[in-house]
């Protein structure tokens, strides 16, 4: 793998990575809405989730849902719209939390063929690395 100098100013993969990471935020907000709402054809997978986890009241279902879509939402849009350090700690720091409620409500989530949990290791190392190699001063900018 080539080394970068520290006057590169964008690492080839950066856009692909905020590109990448904008879809998930997005999508996964779109998807929760229409889950939630009942056009998904998940039949309501995240209010199921929520249940077998513990939280069998409807109201604090959906509660969390709409919680969670809409910091889903808001990370999506930092991540498009403002991209920087701020824009990836939070995201980083929000998807981390959710890791660790999924893994409290559903902890075999972490052994699902299609690893809706594990997926969140590589998005971490992306975050990370945007948050690495983004200055402080810059605008999304790698430094």
């Amino acid at each position: 793998m080539p080394e970068y100098s520290t006057t590169t100013r964008v690492h080839p993969s950066s856009r692909a990575m905020r590109a990448s990471l904008v879809a998930v935020w997005l999508g996964t907000a779109l998807v929760s809405a229409l889950d939630y709402l009942g056009f998904s054809g998940l039949n309501h997978e995240g209010a199921r989730l929520l249940a077998e986890g513990g939280i069998a009241c409807v109201q604090w279902q959906a509660l969390l849902i709409w919680s969670g879509l809409l910091a889903d939402l808001l990370i999506g849009l930092a991540l498009l719209l403002h991209p920087g350090r701020a824009s990836y700690l939070t995201a980083l720091l929000l998807m981390t939390a959710m890791t660790v409620v999924g893994t409290a409500l559903q902890p075999t989530l972490w052994l699902h063929p299609l690893g809706p949990l594990l997926k969140n290791l590589p998005i971490a190392a992306m975050l990370w690395f945007l948050l690495q190699t983004t200055s402080s001063s810059s605008d999304g900018r790698e430094s």
